[in-house]
């Protein structure tokens, strides 16, 4: 992986669940230095999901401010961005799922985010689920949230200088 801390620069690690691609794209970012910045989209609605994110918040240790955005991403990015600073926007298919169940415009918070995206001076690394290799879901609310999650990935990889397929705990450049 070559990211710098020159800025500006966009990385996509995407890859099923439990790959390791939220794991290497924290490694990767604590390599380039700079002041820490991890975007949570996940909400802690129940019990499980309350643990699973005081386990993410200890496993990333205290140099790491966590910003908590379920909803306004492309708005956390921009608050967020400076010169000198990685954000860790960990995940995307959690914010996609956000989108959906608050019924927002899905179009247009990704086409800003690929804006704030590409306006921010920070190096910017992305977590997302690629869900579209497995089976036909059987319902409509699954098929279109499997149908957004593919087409928010390829917008996102559009615009992103690299991009990493992660499956076992290793990495693929695809870009």
């Amino acid at each position: 992986m070559v990211a710098s801390m020159s800025g500006g620069e966009v990385i996509l690690f995407l890859g099923g669940a439990r790959s390791g691609k939220s794991r290497i794209a924290q490694e990767q970012a604590e390599r380039l230095g700079g002041e820490l910045v991890y975007i949570a989209t996940g909400e802690a609605l129940d019990e499980e999901m309350a643990d699973r994110i005081g386990r993410h918040r200890a496993d990333r240790g205290p140099r790491w401010r966590t910003v908590e955005c379920p909803i306004d991403l492309a708005a956390a990015v921009a608050a967020e961005g400076a010169a000198g600073r990685v954000l860790l926007v960990d995940c995307l298919t959690l914010w996609l799922s956000n989108l959906m169940f608050a019924e927002r415009d899905i179009v247009g918070a990704s086409a800003s985010l690929v804006t704030a995206l590409a306006a921010s001076p920070s190096t910017i690394m992305l977590v997302s689920n690629e869900v579209g290799c497995g089976i036909v879901p059987e319902n409509a609310l699954a098929r279109r949230f499997r149908d957004e999650a593919g087409r928010l990935n390829q917008a996102i990889a559009a615009a992103a200088e690299e991009v990493f397929l992660v499956a076992a705990g290793l990495t693929l450049k695809m870009k």
